[in-house]
C-alpha cells in the first residue's frame, strides 16, 4: 500500500499539477478523523497523523506519543486512497474547468447529446454543456446527433464538476462567426464596431476598416456574398445587414436605419435622443415589422431613436397664427376678428383681400401670404 501511495502522490504531483505538500495535509487530515472513528476518541484527546513523503508510511501519534495503528491500518489505508482518487477528480475537474475557462467567448463544436425541456445538452468530449432555451434562436431546430457551434458565454464550478453555458442568441456569437469566416475581421484589419440582434429574426453589424484600402462592408460579404451566407446559413436563415459605421453621427443612424430615406435627423446630445423625420412613404420601412428596424438601429447606435413624420408633428403640436413669420399679437388678433384662424385659409389668401383689413398693408399682407405657404409646403400642417 506504501508503494501504492507514493505513485499516486507522484501522479498527482506531475500530471496534475498539485503540490505534493497540499496533497499529503488533504491525506492527513482524512486520516485523523477516520482513526477518531476508529478509536472512538474525544474532541480533547490530541491525536496527529503523519504521511511520510519519502516512504508512503503511515504513522499516528496520540498526546505526543506513536501509537501502533495496527488494529485500523487497513481503514488508514483505504482512507488515503479514498482522498488521493477525491484529489484526482478534483484536479481533473480544475483542468477542465480551466481550459473551458480560457475557452470563454469563443466557439466550441460538439453535438446535440439529449434535449431536456427544451434545454440542449451538448457533448464537448471532455465534459458536457448546456444550451438553455433563452440562448437558443427560436426559429432553429436541433436533434439528438447533429454537429453544433455555440459560444462560450460561461463556465461555472459546480458540485458535479465543471458545468460550461452555450449560447446561439448573444450578439458576440455573430461576431464570433465573422472572424472565422472573414479573415480581414480575425486580423482586426476590419473592426466590428457594434453588433444588434434579434436573434433568428436579424442582425445589424457596424463594420469600419483601419486602411482605406480594404472595404469593410465588401469583405465582410465576401465575393458573390459567399462569406455572409456561410454565416446566415449557420444561423439557419437569420437576415444580416452590414453597414459601414461612421464617426458622424447623423450619417451612421442614416446607414442604422437603411433601406429607409430619411428627411432630417435632428440630434439632442442633452437627452441621448435622436428625432428622425421622414416621409410618409417611408415610415413604415424605418419603422420594420413589428418596429424591428428602429429598434435594432438604437442598440446598434446606442441612442433612443424616435420616428416621425410632418404630419405627425403637426398633430402633436398646435401650429397657430403666431407660428407664421411677420405675424405678432396684434397681426394675429386683427387676422382672427376677420374669421381668418387657418393656417391654409391664408395660404390661399390673396394680397388684395388681406389688405381690406384695417391695419395690413400689402407688404405685411405678402408676409403673412408667404409664411403660411412655407409652413404649409414644409408638411408642418396637415
Amino acid at each position: 500500500m506504501n508503494e501504492e501511495i507514493l505513485r499516486a502522490l507522484n501522479y498527482i504531483e506531475q500530471e496534475k499539477g498539485i503540490q505534493r505538500e497540499t496533497l499529503i495535509q488533504a491525506v492527513e487530515s482524512a486520516l485523523i478523523s477516520a482513526a477518531r472513528k476508529a478509536l472512538h476518541l474525544k474532541k480533547e484527546d490530541e491525536l496527529v497523523a503523519r504521511l511520510e513523503p519519502s516512504s508512503g508510511k503511515i504513522r499516528f501519534f496520540l498526546g505526543g506519543k506513536e501509537i501502533d495503528s495496527t488494529p485500523f491500518s487497513r481503514i488508514a489505508a483505504q482512507t488515503a486512497k479514498q482522498v488521493i482518487i477525491q484529489k484526482i477528480r478534483e484536479a481533473e475537474r480544475d483542468l477542465i474547468f480551466r481550459e473551458f475557462e480560457a475557452k470563454k467567448g469563443e466557439i466550441v463544436n460538439g453535438l446535440v447529446h439529449r434535449i431536456e425541456k427544451g434545454n440542449l445538452i451538448i457533448d464537448l468530449g471532455k465534459l458536457e454543456g448546456i444550451i438553455f432555451r433563452r440562448e437558443q434562436s427560436k426559429k432553429e431546430e436541433f436533434k439528438q446527433g447533429d454537429r453544433i457551434k455555440a459560444l462560450c458565454l460561461e463556465v461555472r464550478k459546480t458540485g458535479q464538476g465543471p458545468q460550461v453555458i452555450l449560447s446561439r442568441s448573444h450578439p458576440e456569437f455573430v461576431r464570433k462567426l465573422f472572424e472565422m469566416e472573414v479573415p480581414e475581421v480575425y486580423e482586426k484589419i476590419v473592426e466590428i464596431k457594434a453588433i444588434s440582434r434579434e436573434a433568428g429574426e436579424r442582425t445589424k453589424i457596424a463594420v469600419w476598416s483601419k486602411e482605406e484600402k480594404v472595404d469593410p462592408v465588401g469583405a465582410c460579404v465576401g465575393v458573390k456574398g459567399a462569406r455572409v451566407k456561410n454565416i446566415v446559413k449557420e444561423l439557419q436563415g437569420e437576415k444580416i445587414d452590414i453597414i459601414r459605421w461612421n464617426p458622424d453621427l447623423t450619417e451612421f443612424v442614416k446607414a442604422a436605419l437603411a433601406p429607409a430615406q430619411l428627411e432630417e435627423v435632428n440630434i439632442d446630445e442633452n437627452t441621448k435622443k435622436i428625432q428622425v423625420i421622414v416621409s410618409d412613404d417611408q415610415l413604415s420601412i424605418t419603422i420594420g415589422k413589428k418596429g424591428q428596424n428602429v429598434r435594432l438601429a438604437c442598440k446598434l447606435t446606442g441612442w433612443d431613436i424616435d420616428v416621425r413624420t410632418r404630419i405627425q408633428l403637426a398633430a402633436e403640436k398646435k401650429i397657430t397664427l403666431k407660428d407664421i413669420k411677420g405675424v405678432g399679437p396684434k397681426i394675429a388678433k386683427l387676422l382672427e376678428e376677420a374669421g381668418l384662424t387657418e393656417i391654409a385659409q391664408l395660404a390661399d389668401s390673396k394680397v388684395e383681400e388681406l389688405t381690406k383689413i384695417k391695419g395690413i398693408g400689402k407688404t405685411t399682407a405678402e408676409k403673412i401670404i408667404s409664411g403660411a405657404k412655407e409652413l404649409m409646403e414644409k408638411g408642418k400642417i396637415g
